[in-house]
């Protein structure tokens, strides 16, 4: 059986499985990256940190847009690596590129 849990608690999402994970009333964190990209690199283990760390406020998802097109293209990312914020499916926030682990606690705190 094939796990859709990755590193820590950061959830492996699909173009299939994205819509019901963000839908939850709990912050939702989606890290949208490439294998290619080495920003994407740099801030995956920073994302799965936070996902220990704040596992209580939020949950945390990956969503690899060269093999998921659909929802990368329904939601314009444009630039990698993007996080998107969200509650109940809409979404409250965005991080474009590689930013420093405190501000992203931040907007957690905040959001959650």
């Amino acid at each position: 059986m094939e796990s859709n849990m990755g590193k820590n608690n950061v959830r492996v999402l699909t173009d299939s499985t994205f819509d019901s994970f963000v839908r939850s009333p709990k912050l939702s964190v989606v890290d949208f990256w490439a294998a290619w990209c080495a920003p994407c690199r740099y801030l995956s283990p920073v994302v799965e940190e936070l996902s220990s760390e704040y596992s209580d406020r939020a949950n945390f998802g990956k969503l690899n847009v060269d093999e998921n097109p659909s929802i990368s293209t329904l939601l314009r990312i444009e630039s990698i690596p993007t996080l998107l914020f969200f509650k109940n499916g809409k979404i409250v926030d965005v991080s474009i590129g590689v930013v420093p682990k405190e501000k992203l606690v931040q907007k957690i705190k905040s959001l959650a």
